[in-house]
């Protein structure tokens, strides 16, 4: 479970954002005061702190700095009326994770902590490389092959250099961890280390998103916003799927490796920025730069160094390794005894082609462990949890997706609702949960895995939605 510290001299705001980040699964301690937050950082590290401008005695800005000091990688908040703006646009350049203005909304403010932790976890856990087969804690790149092997050795050369690096590879291959690799064993590894996903951002936020902007730049720009690049500052910035990256925001992108500088949206202040790039792609970017998709001279600064990493399926020899530690990690993740596996159902993985790659067999030995009732895992119960691939399934998957469509267009008929679109997510979440519950036999822990979320949020979700289950398997 998530911990987080909410400094704050409001005892009322406080009190009632406790209560709404416990609801939805976070462990939650409150402090009044700088002085008292600092003490709990300091013996208790939260994973997050949400920090207020305005305290008492020592201020938000003087308790960021001590914060900073004790946990460089601890990802800070900060809340702020419009007039300390300017305070905690500079907190940001010095390290804060983001900042939000008073009063916030809150589904805005539950985006930024989801980021902010996911940030912090990938800045405070290690990626191992090929660790020993009874080290199962964190994330790993496992496999001794000989494609794996040339990874590797390029990860010991490139991660102490502030050389640009492209990563490439198929989707599901694990370019994010090389990235993550690189960034913990460079000389940036306490500096602040940013994803940004070029395809998961909307084309028309990406590029605020990233060079912030000024105020008036846009229709509700009321304020300077810090982008992430300045919020790297001294760091590192993965750009992932950058192939699709649209080609005005290119420009800017090959400015930053050019010059070392950017400039916000709406602004004409050239902003000095260090920041080492990391960015992947599953895409052919020879192909596009001659369609004329992607630049040519972007193509020839990102590739300084390149890592290709191999599909699953020129690495066979890694498959059973990696298998049996994900089938150790998950078993402890969801307290289970490790069933083991059958040698026909080694030869089932073995045999199968991976197109989903490292990722796909993951979600496949998950879900084998799911529907497992402690023998050891068979070739059938590996052959039924390979999903997705077959013509049957993209069928079945072709008219869910009809149905679904369906089932919007008809919400949307009756015209402008308001709250809308929160009631169809609440349906849709009643479903999942229901479904869920129902194929792990009412085990909440499994449902949860199942589902992607933690145990208190589903609690949560089951609270929200009202849903009631008899007897369940805690």
């Amino acid at each position: 479970m998530n911990s987080i510290l909410i400094i704050d001299d409001d005892d009322q705001l406080r009190r009632s954002f406790e209560r709404l980040l416990k609801e939805e699964g976070y462990s939650v301690r409150g402090a009044p005061s700088g002085e008292a937050g600092l003490e709990i950082v300091d013996k208790e590290r939260p994973d997050l702190v949400i920090l207020d401008m305005r305290l008492p005695g020592m201020d938000g800005f003087e308790t960021f700095k001590h914060i900073h000091k004790l946990d460089p990688k601890l990802p800070v908040i900060i809340v702020t009326a419009y007039g300390t703006t300017d305070t905690a646009i500079e907190a940001t350049k010095m390290g804060a994770y983001d900042y939000l203005l008073k009063p916030f909304e809150i589904p805005d403010m539950l985006l930024t902590i989801k980021e902010a932790l996911k940030a912090g976890r990938f800045m405070r856990s290690r990626v191992k490389i090929d660790p020993s087969s009874d080290d199962i804690t964190g994330e790993a790149m496992v496999g001794r092959s000989r494609p794996m092997q040339e990874v590797y050795k390029a990860i010991g050369r490139v991660a102490p250099t502030d050389a640009t690096v492209l990563i490439r590879g198929e989707s599901g291959t694990g370019k994010e961890l090389v990235a993550r690799a690189l960034y913990q064993h460079s000389m940036r590894a306490n500096r602040p280390f940013l994803v940004i996903n070029c395809v998961a951002i909307p084309e028309t936020l990406l590029e605020s998103e990233l060079f912030g902007y000024e105020k008036g730049a846009f229709t509700g720009a009321v304020h300077r916003k810090v982008g992430k690049i300045e919020q790297a500052h001294g760091g590192t910035v993965f750009l992932d799927e950058i192939g699709d990256m649209p080609f005005k925001i290119q420009a800017k992108i090959l400015r930053l490796l050019q010059e070392k500088s950017i400039e916000r949206l709406g602004g004409r202040q050239t902003i000095p920025v260090d920041v080492r790039i990391i960015a992947a792609t599953n895409r052919n970017l020879e192909d596009a730069v001659s369609e004329g998709r992607f630049r040519e001279d972007l193509y020839y600064r990102l590739k300084v160094v390149t890592i290709w990493l191999p599909p699953l399926r020129d690495r066979a020899e890694d498959i059973i390794s990696l298998a049996e530690y994900f089938l150790s990690r998950f078993s402890r993740d969801m307290n289970m005894v490790n069933p083991g596996m059958s040698e026909e159902a080694k030869q089932v993985l073995v045999h199968y082609n991976w197109p989903g790659n490292v990722r796909e067999l993951a979600n496949t030995i998950t879900r084998a462990l799911i529907f497992n009732r402690g023998a050891p895992i068979t070739a059938q119960e590996i052959s039924r949890a390979v999903v997705g691939r077959s013509p049957q399934s993209e069928k079945y998957e072709a008219e869910h997706n009809d149905l679904l469509r369906k089932w919007a267009r008809n919400m949307l008929s009756c015209g402008p609702c308001n709250g809308l679109f929160d009631s169809c997510m609440d349906k849709l979440g009643a479903a999942l949960v229901s479904e869920a519950m129902a194929l792990t036999g009412g085990n909440r822990s499994q449902a949860a895995k199942l589902l992607g979320i933690s145990r208190p949020t589903l609690n949560s979700k089951i609270k929200k939605y009202g849903l009631h289950f008899g007897m369940t398997i805690m």
